[in-house]
């Protein structure tokens, strides 16, 4: 069968399928699949990407219904223990935000994921949990709850963990929570991950990650191997009041990002005044490629989608390799909401 026959059959299943959105999107997916099966691809290479695409499927559904839920991921060792302080810290900061109607999302394990779903309850937790010889499939709080998924890869698994929040908090933990949080870092930092506010939460008087943050700043940056605006990418606090404000004052004004053609339109929940607009051009205007910030009214792509069309909006020619740089523009909009107009 010739490319276009296959288009034309591919076509006609998905159609007689039944209800099917984003036609292009689906038939593009049947056609890989096939493909994958025509590529002397290995069998372990099938088995890898059948089990992954089934996964995310899994894992989509499971999401879908609180699509509207402000969220926020709690990474941690698996290894603490009830009685460690770091337990009920978590448990504290878990809470707090569940209290201020978030969504906690974790690992689904013991230690300090357990911990947060502790503080926020089973009604406000979602799980994803990683499949491994020498841990349960979940812990007791999410075991059997339709908002808990169950993964067999890694990758799939930090997908779901940090595509579905809108903050995060980083407990201490081993390599697995280092490698969890230096990829979010690197996600944010290349603009492949919307801004959004990472917290790296030590005990009052412990040094965890302050010593890490020494390291950032002493070796990666001293060696130019980061810049001077990527440590605005995170903060690290010790106290719930700091972490909590720091999640919640980043919603203040900000509310999302969407690229439209060669501009960022920046959404927001207050207009924008003229002065802002002129403190934004002196001193962001490095941002800019080319021209200047402006108020816009919704794109015509944001009103084909439906994309959030109450909120007020900026716009601007993005350099798109300083996020660092756009998450201080992001402070600025949120303090200028503190501000007398």
């Amino acid at each position: 069968m010739n490319q276009d026959s296959l288009n034309v059959e591919i076509d006609r299943l998905v159609k007689e399928f039944g209800s099917v959105h984003d036609l292009d999107y689906v038939n593009d997916l049947v056609r890989t699949s096939l493909q994958l099966g025509t590529d002397q691809t290995t069998t372990l290479d099938l088995k890898i990407a059948s089990s992954a695409l089934r996964e995310m499927r899994d894992a989509f559904q499971m999401f879908q219904p609180h699509a509207h839920r402000s969220k926020v991921t709690i990474f941690g060792s698996a290894r603490t223990k009830p009685h460690d302080p770091l337990y009920n810290h978590t448990e504290n900061i878990a809470r707090e935000l569940a209290q201020r109607g978030w969504m906690v999302v974790t690992g689904a394990g013991p230690g300090i994921m357990e911990a947060g779903m502790s503080g926020a309850g089973r009604s406000q937790s979602i799980g994803v949990s990683i499949r491994l010889p020498f841990e349960s499939s979940a812990n007791p709080i999410i075991a059997g709850d339709d908002k808990f998924v169950s993964m067999r890869y890694f990758f799939t698994r930090k997908l779901m963990l940090v595509k579905e929040s809108h903050a995060f908090i980083c407990m201490p933990g081993g390599f697995g929570t280092l490698d969890e949080t230096f990829e979010l870092l690197t996600l944010v930092q290349t603009g492949k991950s919307a801004p959004t506010p990472i917290v790296m939460l030590d005990l009052p008087g412990d040094d965890f990650w302050h010593s890490i943050d020494d390291v950032v700043q002493k070796q990666m940056l001293k060696r130019s191997l980061v810049s001077p605006e990527d440590l605005d990418l995170y903060r690290v606090c010790e106290t719930i009041e700091d972490a909590v404000s720091e999640i919640t004052l980043f919603y203040r004004n900000y509310h999302s990002i969407r690229f439209v053609g060669k501009h960022l339109v920046v959404r927001l929940q207050l207009p924008p005044t003229e002065l802002l607009l002129e403190e934004l051009n002196a001193e962001f205007g490095y941002l800019c490629k080319a021209g200047s910030f402006e108020r816009i009214s919704a794109t015509p792509s944001e009103i084909s989608d439906n994309d959030h069309l109450d909120k007020f909006r900026i716009r601007f020619e993005f350099v798109r390799d300083d996020f660092g740089g756009l998450r201080r523009l992001i402070n600025k909009l949120n303090q200028a909401a503190t501000e007398p107009q």
